[in-house]
């Protein structure tokens, strides 16, 4: 287990550098090409679209191939890409070979993240912190990386340090073996043997009476889940309530990795025009935000195990709400660091910890809510960066920050939306434990 937390670590540091690179240089990347902030937020666009296509992609090519050969593809995919990247080919290309990049870190996070849940169990929110915290470090290191390329003249190899890391990371993945959960690695939920046996164990509750009353095979929201037994496909866990409150999940991360992204992709550029910084400096920028990002990753799993999934996300919101706001009423370079600081710090671990609170609050879902969370997060990445591009050619960097506040706003309310859903569930548990 250790072995593969490290090296899914090191992966998700892989895409941490993939996710930012274009944010990092974009001031020098459209200055390059002649193109507007409009154009910068449709190459994100097309990158995260690329990512939705490899999350929702990466159920069914895992179904056939299994966990690690998905994985394989998804890294071959993504050092092809990030390659062509190097080349600067046509502005046309450049959205193109994008998409082919969000394909391959997309389908990488989602295999990764399902994975570990899996694996790790009661334990998931730790593990999980601890990988995105890998992703942060990687986050932190292209803009820093970047900085000092752009001042040498040579921005464009960050892209082939990208491309050379995720051919290592091939390698790796193809000979590192991790015992008994090579099994996991290999299996495919869609092949002959996986129902052979899924059918097996069914025989075996049958000709079990107790195993059947098992109270850990029992649902966690009542009366719903009986109600799917006889029902096919990935839809039977979310009917009822259980439906609803997907629904929130999904918008919930929709808006969150949008804001995300579309802060980080930006910053840079905001910070250019809101302080006249360089372009070099104005990339460090991101790389702060990046710092706190890991350091309060570190601490999140523990953090959210100790007061609660639920007040550990809504305070993180709130408080990054307030120092967003501050970070649009300063005028000053180093007050501009110190908002993004504690925007990063508590932004940190709320992605990880949503999505382990989203698989507690919907059990027996945790092959496909991960999938459909990430993927939800995809579209926002997507969307929002492209809306922001717009309105930072056409409104400026300071009402585009009053933008992204009133988006967060937005966050903030599904997250109490959430708590309360999951404070009225245990209340109903509680009556009916008491009958």
């Amino acid at each position: 287990m250790k072995r593969l937390i490290w090296i899914s670590g090191l992966s998700y540091l892989l895409i941490g550098l993939a996710h930012v690179i274009i944010g990092s240089i974009m001031p020098v990347l459209l200055e390059h090409y002649g193109q507007d902030y409009s154009a910068g937020g449709t190459l994100i666009f097309a990158q995260f679209a690329g990512f939705l296509v490899g999350v929702l992609g990466s159920p069914w090519l895992i179904s056939r191939l299994g966990k690690r050969s998905g994985l394989l593809i998804a890294l071959g995919v993504l050092g092809a890409a990030e390659l062509l990247y190097t080349l600067l080919p046509s502005w046309s290309l450049m959205y193109v070979i994008g998409s082919f990049a969000g394909f391959g870190f997309g389908m990488i996070e989602a295999v990764i993240g399902t994975l570990i849940i899996a694996a790790a169990r009661e334990k998931a929110a730790i593990a999980m912190s601890r990988i995105e915290v890998a992703f942060g470090v990687g986050a932190l290191l292209m803009p820093l990386l970047s900085g000092w390329l752009i001042r040498s003249g040579a921005w464009r190899y960050g892209f082939l340090l990208i491309s050379i890391f995720a051919a290592v990371m091939l390698i790796v993945w193809l000979r590192v073996r991790f015992g008994e959960l090579d099994g996991v690695l290999k299996d495919r939920p869609g092949s002959k043997a996986a129902k052979q046996k899924a059918n097996g164990e069914g025989e075996m509750k049958s000709a079990n009476p107790a195993a059947q009353l098992n109270p850990v095979d029992l649902p966690d929201l009542g009366s719903e889940d009986f109600k799917t037994r006889g029902q096919k496909g990935w839809a039977r866990h979310y009917t009822g309530s259980r439906a609803v409150l997907l629904a929130v999940f999904v918008l919930f991360f929709f808006i969150y990795v949008g804001i995300e992204m579309g802060f980080v992709n930006f910053l840079p550029s905001m910070l250019v025009e809101r302080s006249g910084a360089g372009e070099a400096t104005a990339a460090y920028g991101v790389a702060v935000f990046w710092l706190a990002m890991s350091i309060g990753r570190v601490y999140a799993g523990i953090l959210a195990q100790k007061i609660g999934f639920a007040p550990y996300i809504i305070c993180g919101i709130f408080l990054s709400l307030v120092f967003l706001s501050l970070f649009n009423l300063v005028d000053h370079f180093a007050m501009f660091l110190l908002a993004v600081l504690f925007i990063g710090l508590f932004l940190s671990g709320i992605f990880s910890i949503a999505l382990v609170y989203a698989t507690t609050l919907l059990p027996g879902s945790e092959a496909t809510t991960p999938s459909l969370l990430i993927a939800s997060g995809g579209v926002g990445g997507a969307v929002l960066p492209l809306l922001l591009g717009r309105s930072m050619d056409h409104y400026g960097a300071a009402p585009t920050g009053w933008l992204l506040a009133g988006v967060l706003a937005l966050l903030l309310v599904l997250g109490l939306i959430i708590a309360a859903a999951e404070r009225v569930r245990r209340l109903k548990q509680s009556v009916t434990a008491s009958l």
